[in-house]
């Protein structure tokens, strides 16, 4: 399994991870921070220059899911992993990846009140001229305290807390320890959605409030936006997978079995397969069945109904360009073929 010690910056994430490797029998340090450390020497100077942050390179996620993997099947045992995430959506994609390979996550959180944290910035010892330990690492630091107190809401729902301002680094991770052991951190709630291994068809179900606003999901396994639907099982009608999936994640059992409005080609793009992607028209809900809406807790975070404008800010290019499509298709009542989003014949 994993023990994720999350926090922000000065938290003491890497020393208490540390210690608690000394504590947890056959467990073994992996720091992600070494990825980002290569990801700056492999790629290309101008790819970096479009980041601020290697979290946010793709690349970096993924390796740290292929890298911890890698590692417990060589080593078996425990993954003590001190690293900072503040953005949910990069938790989901992380989390949710090592869910697809089967392996449990215990994630905990370091949360010293902030008058400790500021006292351990300014005064932790950072190799470099003064001046640009002030303004490269210390400041750096500084401006990321009210992105982690923003991040406080999900962090707190998700992580077992431990507030180690007044702990030295032994209670601590004898803290972490304890609460392992007693499974009193407990193993993330998340889907295990394993990863395909070949081209794959997915069924999503559209679903319309009176307005005729359509309703999009929020997954905690990965990142982004989402129709309700998921990837149809070995000898499963596509339409029956469809109404399978809105009925588990969202409670809601179709009367009727959906019309199609999309049929999309998804190209191959390493790693992923790719496959057919369709949309089916679920019909409008009544206020009473969308005041009935319920959300499995391993599943999905939230759900939303959206204007086609606001789905064009919260989806992806490619799955806002199947949406527009469907919604078209169903005004003029005749589904459409797509190829990577675009109309074919």
């Amino acid at each position: 399994m994993i023990v994720w010690i999350n926090g922000t910056f000065s938290a003491g994430k890497t020393s208490t991870a540390r210690e608690l490797t000394g504590i947890l029998p056959d467990s073994t340090l992996f720091d992600p921070e070494f990825i980002g450390d290569a990801l700056r020497v492999l790629l290309p100077a101008k790819r970096l220059a479009e980041v601020t942050d290697y979290q946010d390179l793709p690349s970096w996620r993924r390796l740290v899911v292929d890298t911890a993997a890698a590692m417990l099947a060589e080593l078996g045992g425990v993954l003590v992993v001190p690293m900072t995430l503040l953005r949910q959506e990069y938790r989901d994609e992380i989390f949710g990846g090592l869910a697809a390979r089967r392996i449990p996550v215990r994630h905990v959180l370091l949360a010293p009140a902030e008058t400790i944290l500021r006292e351990r910035i300014a005064t932790r010892e950072e190799l470099g001229e003064p001046e640009q330990v002030d303004l490269q690492v210390r400041q750096w630091a500084y401006d990321h305290i009210p992105v982690y107190q923003q991040a406080l809401g999900w962090l707190t729902g998700d992580a077992h807390v431990i507030d180690n301002g007044v702990l030295t680094l032994r209670e601590t991770a004898e803290r972490i320890a304890e609460a392992v052991r007693s499974d009193t951190a407990k193993v993330c709630d998340i889907v295990q959605t394993p990863e395909p291994t070949r081209e794959t068809v997915a069924a999503g179900v559209l679903l319309f409030d009176e307005q005729d606003r359509v309703l999009l999901v929020d997954p905690t396994y990965k990142a982004g936006w989402e129709f309700p639907g998921g990837v149809v099982e070995a000898g499963e009608a596509p339409a029956g997978a469809g109404v399978r999936e809105v009925a588990e994640e969202l409670g809601v059992v179709l009367e009727k079995p959906p019309g199609l409005l999309v049929v999309d080609w998804e190209a191959p793009q390493p790693p992923g397969y790719g496959g057919l992607r369709l949309l089916f028209d679920g019909g409008r809900l009544s206020a009473e069945a969308t005041a009935r809406l319920r959300l499995p807790g391993p599943e999905l975070r939230a759900w939303r109904f959206v204007t086609e404008a606001e789905a064009a800010d919260m989806l992806p290019q490619h799955r806002y360009e199947r949406l527009r499509r469907a919604l078209r298709a169903r005004e003029r009542g005749r589904p459409v073929y797509l190829e990577a989003g675009t109309p074919v014949g």
